[in-house]
């Protein structure tokens, strides 16, 4: 599975730090929207999966900073579902401003039910996800 979707955003000023750049604890804020997006372009909302009981954790995250993003930045969010197996979802993600990669991450998702226990995810999430307007005619 590789499938990617990009979104753009622009830095609000209430993201940044006392010295103007982004504030790091934005970007794992930013990945979850990447995420969000996501699922959407192929035709699914996170709320459907919520209502069908299951819910997408973080069970990690990782983080690189190469640059600093600030105010008014036009911000490019590439997000990339890398894996999905069993309960669990692997994501990439990069952010640019204009050609400049600013950081990079990385993410593992479990799925859960509405009680807590890993559980798989739904056939349409496992392995090549395909988007929802091509399994429908």
């Amino acid at each position: 599975m590789t499938l990617f979707h990009e979104i753009e955003f622009r830095v609000r000023y209430q993201e940044t730090d006392g010295q103007g750049r982004v504030h790091h604890a934005n970007y794992p804020s930013w990945f979850e929207t990447g995420r969000v997006e996501l699922l959407r372009s192929i035709g699914y909302s996170y709320r459907e999966l919520e209502d069908a009981g299951l819910l997408l954790v973080v069970a990690e995250m990782n983080v690189k900073y190469y640059w600093p993003a600030v105010f008014d930045d036009i911000i490019r969010l590439r997000t990339t579902a890398m894996r999905a197996k069993g309960a669990r979802i692997e994501h990439k993600y990069e952010v640019f401003c204009g050609e400049k990669l600013l950081a990079e991450g990385s993410s593992t998702v479990a799925c859960v039910d509405r009680q807590g226990r890993v559980t798989r995810l739904p056939k349409w999430l496992q392995g090549d996800a395909t988007p929802k307007s091509s399994t429908e005619a």
